[in-house]
């Protein structure tokens, strides 16, 4: 059963999460690396990935991420644990430790498939 089926027979409203960075187009490849962690942590949570998108032609200091979940309340309850889940925390000092993310904008979506 698909994520958006998941979410209607449930009653509540799927939401995508849709993460706009501005990133150091000196740290493209440690941006990526930041990405790769934290495809799979939104998996372990309950959501579902939809990828990272990278520079390649245009703005070379413009990555583009979404994820959705169930519901906004799931998407509340990952926030909250990821707070403390030791790979997120790894993941969040990866981007410090190399300053890949100059900063970033979250906006959510409900998304229409059918």
């Amino acid at each position: 059963m698909r994520l958006s089926q998941q979410a209607t027979l449930q009653g509540s409203h799927m939401i995508t999460c849709y993460l706009n960075y501005l990133i150091d187009p000196y740290k493209v490849e440690e941006f990526e690396t930041y990405a790769r962690l934290w495809i799979p942590l939104v998996t372990k949570f309950g959501g579902t990935h939809h990828g990272y998108f990278l520079p390649h032609e245009g703005a070379n200091n413009r990555a583009y991420a979404l994820f959705s979940f169930p519901s906004l309340a799931e998407y509340e309850t990952y926030r909250n644990k990821i707070k403390t889940d030791g790979d997120c925390i790894a993941a969040w000092e990866h981007a410090e430790k190399t300053s890949c993310i100059v900063s970033f904008e979250r906006s959510f979506m409900r998304p229409v498939f059918e």
